[in-house]
This record gives structure tokens, C-alpha cells and sequence, in this order.
């Protein structure tokens, strides 16, 4: 379990963001039986990789159990709507996934846990949300694996027991990026701090947010460098004498109806309640019949070997 008292790594891992990758990043191969499972592959040299690099004493596959939560479409309806296939009542939307890459996300399952490797998930919640509460108190050094720039606003180089960091995977697993405070100020010329306020002003095409119209990144940086905050930059809008420009403050006050909830869906969730006492990385399998007789019906010898190998390292 999480030992507030060791200095030991938790290594979180966005798991879509990364099977994602795997998936359009790597060549196909077939399994014996013709299923394409480079999805699979890609994930378990991800996981070597990392783990090699980083000996973490604890790591999470966090899991999108709810990829599209409906109080964050009540909130904003365009909230990944492009990507919804087919709507589901009382159940999560229908994401449009490459059906050669659906087939693979059970057997990655399987997979794991035959590994013994965590896999958490919260009903109604995204696994940035499930980052995001794991890596608030976890007293110990945090680095999350994602591709998601939403996950900056996590990073805290002070925070207690340890910096939590992200390592960014936007040019790919192996050409990733460690995402501490200062990187933050250098790409984005704002405190960390500021990041969900900076992407709720900017917005994102990618996930349906459609930002304050006519405020780009420089701009959404210029004011929160001058307001502070979100909450600085309406106040500065409705204030005739606070010195903010007639264009931003027409922008701003015209999309007052937006950043009333854009917050909430922008801000990655820190309180949803997980068990955190399954995370320890395991040094040999939990099942190593079960992960050979899988190694074997899926053609995942080499990347199961080398996990292996890694683990016991």
C-alpha cells in the first residue's frame, strides 16, 4: 500500500492515452490466431520501459471507466461529442474506437491481471480524474504517463511526501517529457497552478471545449499573468477601472455563460474514492502460469519476458 513514510515513486499510467498510441504508433502483429495485438505489445514495452527507467515502488494502470461522464455533458453538451458513436441511457456513451483496437483492451485486462499490475477505474469518472485523486495525498513522489495536457494543472513541486510531475508523451513514450513547474512556465509562461484556468480560457477542439472566443494561448496568458486567475479576469471584465482592454473584456464578458461551468468540466476530479492499497508494483508475476498460457495464445512472448525481466530487476 501507499506508505506516507516511503520515499518510493507511484507511477500512474493514463491507459487509454497510452494503448492509443501503441495502437496508431506501432506495426500490426498478428497473433496465432490472426488477431492484431499491437496494441498489447506497445503497452507492456511501455510499461518496461518506464518501470526500468523510473523503479517505481507503486504503479496504477488507471482505467477510463467512464470516458465521457454525463455531469460534465450536462455541463458543456459538446464535451467529446465528436467522438461519441452511439449514446447510451443510464450507461457511458459509445466511444468510436478502431475495432482492431477494441478486441485488444480485454485481452490487455487479462493481461495484467495476470501480472498483478493495479488497474483502477471509477464508475462515472475518467482516469484523469482517477490520476488526479491518487496523485493528491499520496504522500510519496508522483510522475503520470499521458498525453493529455488537461493533467498539467497536477503538477506541484512542493507538494508533501514529493513532486508530483507529468511525464508528457505527446512525441511518444520514448521521446517523453518531464513536466515539472518550471517546464510549465517556460512552454506556457504561467504557474502550473494556473493551468486548468489557462485551458478553460483556451479551450480544447480535441476533447469539445470550446474555449472564450477570439483567446488564444498568448492572450489567456497575458491575462492571468496580470488577474492571477479566472475568477481575477471576470472580476477585471465588470470592472470599468481595472485596466483590462475593451477587446478582452468584450470576450470575456461575452462568454460569462461558459467559464460559469467550463471549470468544473476543465478540473481534474481529487476526491473520488479509491482503494489505495493494491498499488505495489509486483517483482514477480501474481499469476506466471496464467501470464505464459496468455504469452502463448496471444503471441506476446518477448514483451511478456522482458516485463518479467524488468520486474524482478
Amino acid at each position: 500500500m501507499i506508505d506516507p513514510d516511503s520515499p518510493g515513486r507511484l507511477l500512474l499510467l493514463d491507459s487509454a492515452s497510452m494503448y492509443f498510441r501503441a495502437f496508431f504508433g506501432m506495426p500490426e502483429y498478428a497473433a496465432p490466431d490472426g488477431t492484431n495485438v499491437n496494441a498489447v505489445r506497445g503497452m507492456l514495452d511501455y510499461i518496461s520501459r518506464l518501470v526500468e527507467q523510473y523503479r517505481p515502488s507503486d504503479l496504477v494502470c488507471c482505467w477510463d471507466d467512464d470516458w465521457r461522464p454525463q455531469w460534465r455533458v450536462d455541463l458543456i453538451p459538446s464535451y467529446k461529442a465528436h467522438r461519441v458513436v452511439e449514446v447510451v441511457e443510464s450507461a457511458p456513451d459509445v466511444e468510436e474506437v478502431p475495432d482492431p483496437l477494441e478486441v485488444q483492451v480485454p485481452i490487455l485486462r487479462e493481461v495484467l491481471e495476470a501480472f498483478g499490475i493495479c488497474v483502477i477505474g471509477a464508475p462515472g469518472y475518467e482516469a484523469d480524474d482517477v490520476i488526479g485523486t491518487l496523485a493528491t495525498g499520496a504522500g510519496q513522489p508522483v510522475d503520470a504517463v499521458t498525453g493529455d495536457r488537461d493533467l498539467f494543472q497536477l503538477v506541484d513541486d512542493s507538494a508533501e511526501g514529493g513532486p508530483v510531475r507529468i511525464l508528457y508523451i505527446g512525441k511518444g513514450v520514448g521521446r517523453h517529457e518531464q513536466v515539472d513547474e518550471q517546464w510549465v512556465r517556460d512552454k506556457y509562461a504561467i504557474e502550473a497552478r494556473q493551468y486548468a484556468d489557462f485551458a478553460t480560457l483556451r479551450g480544447d477542439a480535441s476533447d469539445g471545449l470550446p474555449g472564450v472566443a477570439g483567446v488564444g494561448e498568448k492572450t489567456a496568458a497575458t491575462l492571468l499573468q496580470k488577474y492571477g486567475d479566472l475568477d481575477g479576469i471576470i472580476a477585471a471584465a465588470a470592472d470599468p477601472g481595472s485596466g483590462l482592454a475593451s477587446g478582452p473584456r468584450a470576450k470575456v464578458n461575452a462568454a460569462l455563460d461558459y467559464l460559469a461551468v467550463a471549470p468544473k468540466v476543465v478540473a481534474v476530479a481529487r476526491d473520488i474514492d479509491l482503494d489505495r492499497s493494491t498499488t505495489p508494483l509486483p517483482i514477480t508475476p501474481a499469476d506466471p502460469d496464467r501470464v505464459l498460457a496468455l504469452a502463448e495464445q496471444w503471441g506476446l512472448q518477448t514483451p511478456a519476458t522482458r516485463l518479467v525481466g524488468v520486474l524482478a530487476g
